[in-house]
């Protein structure tokens, strides 16, 4: 038995023939007249195209205008990849290990990035951050196509951690070209190309864009808890890991304006990598190309920030005025050197430079080492038992 739970306990009406034909009539006039009045608007949009033919191929269009739709993926981001990937290649860096009795072994001590920026030649030279070569009895470039050559380290810079390598030219197909780190903004797209993790992600390609211009991240070279230097670097979000450091960071027209050197990694930070703008790192390579050093100004000190020293000392050693709580100490003075020439003492306590204000230690090396060259006159302002004095020093090449 079926239940009709729309009509229970009533009697369905019949309707009679003729209402069912006149209904019938009304709904088809109506749906023409809507396909009639939608269509060509629809057309005109491009969502349908209208175009019928008879059995003869004979064409019936209405002259309704049609729009083809494609997707294209040739991006400006994949013609900046393809135009400076294979110009970055993998670095190993492999050191000798006792393997058997006497004998030694080079075994793989880490991996990272390079960067091939010019060929000259029968040499080819690579870019790459100088603790990424740290120690290597010898180094292994592996190309953009898999190939493995032997490389020569010709030299690197601790303070700026940039190393130049070089290859033999024939096995190189492609050089970067360099970019101007000065015109870029923040928000700019850029591209982090290298090898995370080691060469199983060779040629991994990030992007993003660049967070920040000229930021200073201090950086404790000598690993005894205090900062000895700040390098100046861009600060992307695009994924730097390790791996990456050495690799190359572009802008959208594939060229390379910066070296990937580091990462913030912190577990509540995501998405600060660090890298040394291309227009600060070229007059340190073009040194280590050239010299196998980058050539700075030397005063011949030993030195120490006030601000490390305790106030007892500072007052009783230095005789410092209670107003002066910053500057640079001197504690050693290299006999022969620029500084014993100009009469510079042990405790002399330097407060400025060219007229420039030196609160610290890092301060002072990035005003000597940024801003002065070799056989140039600095004036110094110092503190020497309470009393300010002033004395001229020409600055020698450093020797280090």
């Amino acid at each position: 038995m079926g239940y009709d739970y729309g009509n229970q306990g009533r009697s369905p009406k019949r309707k009679s023939g003729k209402g069912y034909f006149y209904s019938g009539l009304i709904g088809a006039v109506i749906g023409a007249l809507m396909v009639v009045l939608l269509i060509p608007r629809l057309s005109g949009l491009g969502l349908f195209k209208y175009d019928t033919t008879d059995n003869n191929g004979l064409s019936f269009s209405d002259g309704i205008t049609t729009q083809e739709v494609s997707v294209g993926v040739e991006t400006d981001v994949i013609k900046a990849v393809e135009k400076a990937a294979d110009s970055v290649v993998g670095i190993t860096n492999l050191q000798s290990s006792e393997f058997w009795a006497d004998e030694t072994a080079a075994e793989e001590a880490g991996t990272g990035s390079g960067v091939i920026y010019k060929k000259s030649g029968k040499k080819a030279f690579i870019v790459t951050n100088n603790h990424v070569v740290q120690g290597a009895t010898e180094i292994e470039v592996t190309l953009s196509d898999g190939k493995k050559i032997s490389a020569k380290l010709i030299g690197g810079d601790i303070w700026t951690d940039l190393a130049v390598v070089e290859v033999n030219a024939n096995e190189v197909s492609k050089v970067a070209e360099f970019g101007d780190s000065s015109t870029l903004k923040a928000g700019e797209p850029v591209i982090a190309i290298g090898n995370p993790l080691g060469l199983t992600f060779s040629g991994s390609v990030t992007q993003g864009i660049i967070s920040g211009l000229e930021r200073t991240i201090p950086v404790d070279i000598n690993e005894d808890g205090l900062a000895d230097w700040q390098s100046e670097v861009l600060q992307t979000d695009a994924a730097i890991n390790p791996g990456n450091s050495g690799g190359a960071l572009v802008n959208i027209e594939g060229q390379l304006i910066g070296i990937n050197s580091m990462k913030i990694a912190e577990s509540s930070v995501e998405g600060i990598g660090l890298a040394i703008p291309i227009n600060s790192a070229i007059p340190i390579i073009e040194d280590l190309e050239q010299y196998g050093e980058v050539k700075r100004p030397y005063m011949g000190l030993e030195l120490q920030s006030v601000s490390d020293i305790p106030g007892y000392y500072q007052q009783e050693a230095l005789k410092l005025p209670e107003d002066i709580t910053t500057g640079v100490a001197v504690k050693v003075v290299t006999p022969d050197s620029p500084a014993q020439q100009a009469g510079l003492k042990e405790l002399d306590v330097i407060v400025e430079l060219d007229g420039k204000e030196i609160p610290d230690l890092i301060s002072l090396r990035k005003h000597l080492y940024t801003e002065k060259k070799i056989g140039e006159k600095m004036k110094i302002k110092f503190y020497r038992e309470g009393e300010l004095q002033t004395r001229t020093i020409i600055l020698l090449e450093d020797q280090m």
